[in-house]
C-alpha cells in the first residue's frame, strides 16, 4: 500500500468479519459470499470519504473470489479487477485436491487453529524457493499478532462450492494473475475463466518464480510492476462497433 500510495494512489485496506482487526463474534463460518458483502459496506463508507463510487479492486486468493463475486454483483463500482491467485472451478488443482480430504473437519468447526507452521505452509507447499525466510517470519509475526485461528467459510466453499463466479457477468476490465508454481489456480481454468469475461479489456499474465502468495515472495516487485500498469492503462478511445447480445 505504500509503494502504491507513494505513485498517487489512495489504498485502502480490508479486513473481512472473523480475520485480522475485524469483528469475530458471529457465529458464522465467514464465507466468500459474506466477504463479498463487506465489500459493499467497505465501499459505501469509501465512498463518503473520498466522493467516488467506483474503486480499482485487487484481491488474491479466497480475496480474489470475493473481489470477483463483488464485482459480478456490482459492476457499476468497480472501474479495473485484478485477481491474483484465483480459483474458478478447482479443476486441476492440487492444493484443493489434498484440502478436499479434510472438507468433513471443516464443516465441522466454524474456525481452524493456526501457528507459525501454517504460515510457513502456504510457502513450502508448492514450490519452497519462492520467497525468503525471513520474510515468511515477517509475514507470520503479523499474522499471529491478530489470529491463532482463521474461519473455515472460505475452505468449505472452495473445496465444495465452485464455481462461485460467473465470467460472463464480470463485466470490469479484469486482470487474472497467475504464479508459475501456484497450487490453487490451475492454468487451464483460469484460461478457461478468461475466454469466457465478456470485455475485450482484459489481460492474463503468467508471473515466474511465484507460487500463491506473491506480495510476500522474492520477486514481488513483479507483481506491483505489472498492477501498476493494470492500473494506469488508459481507457481505450475507440473499442469497435457496439456487439449486440445473441442469446
Amino acid at each position: 500500500m505504500d509503494w502504491f500510495a507513494r505513485r498517487g494512489f489512495v489504498c485502502w485496506s480490508v479486513d473481512m468479519e472473523g480475520y485480522g482487526r475485524s469483528d469475530k463474534s458471529r457465529d458464522i463460518t465467514c464465507d466468500i459470499a459474506n466477504g463479498a458483502d463487506d465489500l459493499t459496506a467497505a465501499t459505501d463508507y469509501i465512498a463518503t470519504r473520498q466522493d467516488a463510487r467506483e474503486v480499482m479492486m485487487y484481491g488474491i486468493s479466497s480475496g480474489a473470489l470475493r473481489a470477483a463475486l463483488f464485482a459480478q454483483r456490482h459492476p457499476e463500482r468497480v472501474s479495473r479487477l485484478a485477481l491474483d491467485a484465483f480459483v474458478w472451478t478447482g479443476s486441476g488443482a492440487p492444493t484443493l485436491e489434498q484440502r478436499r480430504k479434510k472438507l468433513a473437519q471443516f464443516v465441522a468447526e466454524k474456525r481452524r487453529p493456526i501457528d507459525r507452521a501454517f504460515v510457513h505452509a502456504i510457502f513450502e507447499r508448492d514450490h519452497p524457493e519462492t520467497a525468503e525466510k525471513r520474510v515468511v517470519d515477517a509475514f507470520a509475526d503479523a499474522i499471529l499478532a491478530l489470529d491463532d485461528s482463521m474461519p473455515n467459510g472460505t475452505y468449505i466453499d472452495m473445496c465444495s462450492k465452485l464455481p462461485l463466479v460467473d465470467p460472463a457477468l464480470i463485466t470490469s476490465p479484469t486482470l487474472i494473475l497467475r504464479g508459475q508454481y501456484d497450487g490453487i489456480a490451475s492454468f487451464d481454468d483460469l484460461i478457461e475463466f478468461f475466454k469466457r469475461l465478456p470485455g475485450a479489456d482484459k489481460q492474463f499474465t503468467v508471473m515466474p518464480g511465484i507460487s500463491h502468495a506473491s506480495f510476500q515472495q522474492k520477486n514481488y516487485l513483479m507483481v506491483y510492476h505489472l498492477l501498476h500498469g493494470w492500473f494506469t492503462r488508459p481507457v481505450p478511445v475507440y473499442v469497435g462497433p457496439a456487439m449486440r447480445h445473441v442469446p
